[in-house]
């Protein structure tokens, strides 16, 4: 019988790993304010404030990533269970674009 604790172990091991590989460094500005909150919860979570920081940064990015309002243009690209489905002529394509591009993707 396999242990669940050794299973876990090594998946959050693999996990680090793979995230390790894809972490840069980057400086960024922070008003004073900020940097006091984010040292506050640093301390507060014993974590430290550079992986808080990435984590905060994280996850607001992908919140805005679905919170960028779809804009329907006037040209139908498909249809799904019979409605019309329209092309997006707001934000969304243009930074999905960008994003492929600095990824290397296109």
């Amino acid at each position: 019988m396999t242990s669940n604790l050794i299973k876990n172990m090594l998946a959050d091991w693999e996990q680090k790993s793979t995230n390790a590989k894809e972490q840069v460094s980057t400086s960024i500005v922070l008003n004073k304010a900020d940097l006091i909150k984010v040292d506050a919860l640093a301390e507060s979570y014993q974590l430290p404030a550079a992986d808080l920081l990435a984590n905060l940064i994280n996850t607001a990015l992908r919140e805005v990533e679905v919170q960028i309002p779809y804009v329907a243009g006037t040209r139908v690209i498909r249809t799904e269970e019979g409605d019309p489905i329209y092309e997006d002529i707001g934000r969304t394509p243009g930074y999905l674009a960008a994003k492929a591009r600095l990824e290397g993707g296109s």
